[in-house]
């Protein structure tokens, strides 16, 4: 019955709705030469657009078995060096970027009906780059950073609780004290893809290529 009830609520649901969702003309001839300005652009769009967070995106990796996996994540910069996020390097993501430094994002904006791709190696920032990253976070970052052991075997929802709180009480005691396994991570892209949806599925996909004299563009078949 359950699976069901899925299948005729999934019947029930479409994705850009003319309500919801504005599909705005995108001309790749008009592309700038680097992802990185056209992500931008775009990122200002979708925010202006009150896109809800747009700056959570997917990320993939790959574990040390060969294992992939998925989780969203919160971006925390774009620039020369790559696309940043934070975690902690013990955690099931930072293990898997280890043992593999390779990883893909998805950006999904659906107010516009837009996807960015990005997919590359990933770099590890020096410590003192890491712990400024998480200086310039919250109090309840920081917190939750200094909570530690992410990933690992929970025993109860109140063990949570009481080092949740304790480290709540140390963040705000000391707003600049370092959380030793936090690290910026930065994905520095060899490709990039941007989607623009299309009512008729006449998808636009652009993408950049990394090369050795600098970004080549390539339209895909949608």
């Amino acid at each position: 019955m359950a699976l069901t009830d899925l299948h005729e609520l999934l019947r029930t649901l479409r994705v850009w709705s003319p309500e919801t969702t504005e599909l705005r003309p995108f001309d790749p001839d008009t592309a700038p030469p680097t992802p990185l300005s056209l992500f931008t652009s775009w990122f200002a769009e979708a925010v202006d657009a009150g896109q809800p967070e747009p700056h959570t995106m997917s990320l993939a990796t790959t574990d040390e078995n060969g294992d992939p996996d998925a989780r969203i994540v919160v971006m925390h910069g774009a620039d020369a060096e790559g696309w940043s996020f934070g975690t902690h390097s013990t955690s099931r993501k930072g293990r898997a970027l280890s043992a593999h430094p390779y990883a893909a994002l998805v950006f999904y904006w659906p107010v516009l009906g837009r996807q960015v791709r990005v997919r590359g190696p990933v770099s590890f920032a020096p410590s003192h780059d890491s712990q400024a990253d998480l200086q310039a976070r919250s109090t309840g970052a920081l917190a939750a950073a200094l909570t530690g052991r992410q990933s690992e075997d929970l025993a109860s929802l109140e063990e949570l609780r009481n080092a949740s709180e304790a480290a709540w009480e140390r963040a705000r005691q000391n707003p600049t004290e370092p959380s030793p396994t936090w690290t910026l991570y930065r994905v520095r892209p060899e490709t990039v893809e941007f989607f623009q949806g299309d009512s008729e599925r006449r998808h636009v996909r652009l993408e950049y290529r990394k090369t050795g004299w600098g970004w080549q563009r390539q339209l895909l078949w949608p």
